[in-house]
């Protein structure tokens, strides 16, 4: 018998790379499926085209499929589940992803079964016009569409103003993601409470205040787990998260533990099984007020190299274990570093891409960093404005993971390595705003 193959939808080099930290790589044939442009780097989805395409590339393959397997939002965090079932391997229901990730539907769950972590919030549609006064927040409070790539069209509103600003940024853009989330949507029968929130409708919520944390875990054969907590930084506008830190040393181990019990009974509620996730959780320590801002349906590859650093092998492994039906017993403390941390680096102005480090500034920085893993989000050229997948505050031009001995150096050797990154900009031609505008 062969190495059983395992399919990854839109599968990097990076990606590559940290499969083969994971214990056994050996004995595994990992493929790719489908590739990232197509996936992941695009503003409109054509979900029917992508999953018969996923079909065709399956059945063309010579041998067996032994598991499929995602690590990306919208549309990979369906199609993966989708195509794995269809082949009778092991994957959450269509119900319980949905349950997640459309966020209204996700709110109305929560409420049932952990509502004292649940903010206010209210649906609406961002085409009515008399959309703000239906709401019924005070300000500030956040909009995100119910279903949107990364913080993409995700605003902070302060009054009236900010109000329309945003709304007409969403009118303008959500049914790129929108439409597709239907055709998932018309899958399964959704509750009358649903009503007209399809994937075209907005979520206004509460604003919470506190330090963020998330558990990453898994459900395999109804036995739940957590095999991680990570330190969920913002910046100092607080809008954006510029770094995350594993292991997690801002909240106590007793919140943790809370936070452990609170995503376990809300998967056990919506019937989550055979999948992984990572949850996010704002604490507010003065008041010791727990809020759940979302649950994921995947392991974050944000997460995978800070495993690898600590850990000594990603959080891949739990992902290829539960997709092959295997309870996953992920290593613990056989990496070279206490922490580690992923690091973003950000341009705040749309303008053009004049420069990217190349290897040999990378080289440099090794010569004192020599753990150093970067990622360059763009390329020369790129208008920051027009690129998919970005938060509406910032743009994220760089990653780096880096591991340390304490969280303060972590932060430290984050500041130094950042502003040694050589990236240039150019102005906008003309100076006119054609596509998202950045709004900072």
């Amino acid at each position: 018998m062969g190495s059983p193959n395992i399919f990854v939808l839109a599968l990097t080099d990076e990606q590559r790379r940290e499969l083969k930290t994971i214990r056994g790589a050996e004995g595994f044939a990992f493929h790719g499926l489908l590739d990232c442009e197509t996936l992941v780097n695009t503003h409109t989805v054509d979900f029917a085209g992508l999953l018969e395409a996923a079909r065709e590339e399956l059945e063309a393959f010579d041998g067996s499929v032994d598991a499929i397997i995602a690590h990306w939002d919208f549309p990979v965090s369906i199609l993966a589940p989708l195509l794995a079932a269809e082949r009778g391997l092991p994957a959450p229901s269509l119900t319980s992803l949905l349950k997640c990730e459309h966020k209204y539907w996700s709110r109305l769950e929560q409420q049932r079964c952990i509502p004292e972590c649940v903010p206010a919030f209210a649906a609406f549609d961002p085409f009515d016009a008399d959309a703000l006064g239906k709401i019924g927040l005070d300000y500030p409070f956040w909009i995100k569409p119910v279903k949107a790539h990364s913080s993409n069209l995700g605003f902070r509103i302060e009054d009236e103003a900010g109000f329309r600003e945003a709304q007409e940024e969403i009118c303008a853009e959500i049914e790129n993601i929108g439409d597709a989330f239907n055709e998932v949507l018309s899958r399964v029968e959704l509750p009358e409470e649903i009503g007209g929130a399809d994937g075209n409708t907005c979520l206004a919520e509460q604003y919470v205040e506190g330090i963020q944390c998330a558990p990453e875990g898994a459900v395999c054969r109804g036995e739940y787990s957590v095999h991680g907590f990570f330190d969920m930084h913002k910046d100092a506008a607080g809008t954006s998260f510029d770094r995350l830190d594993y292991p997690a040393g801002g909240v106590p181990q007793d919140v943790q533990a809370r936070m452990t019990e609170l995503t376990g009974r809300y998967l056990e509620h919506i019937g989550f099984d055979d999948g992984c996730f990572n949850a996010e959780f704002m604490w507010d320590a003065e008041t010791d007020q727990l809020w759940l801002i979302e649950v994921n349906t995947r392991i974050s590859q944000s997460h995978s190299d800070l495993f690898v650093k600590v850990d000594g092998a990603s959080n891949h492994e739990v992902a290829v274990d539960v997709a092959l039906g295997r309870r996953p017993r992920p290593a613990r403390g056989e990496g070279a570093f206490a922490v580690a941390g992923q690091c973003m680096v950000f341009h705040d102005e749309d303008a053009v891409v004049a420069r990217v480090p190349d290897a040999d500034d990378i080289e440099r920085i090794r010569r004192e960093h020599p753990d150093l893993v970067f990622t360059p989000q763009v390329k020369e050229g790129d208008r920051l404005s027009e690129l998919p997948a970005q938060d509406s505050y910032r743009c994220v031009v760089g990653k780096f993971c880096i591991g340390a001995d304490s969280h303060e150096e972590l932060g430290r050797r984050h500041a130094e390595i950042a502003a040694s990154l050589p990236f240039e900009f150019e102005p906008v031609p003309g100076g006119e705003a054609e596509g998202r505008g950045l709004q900072i």
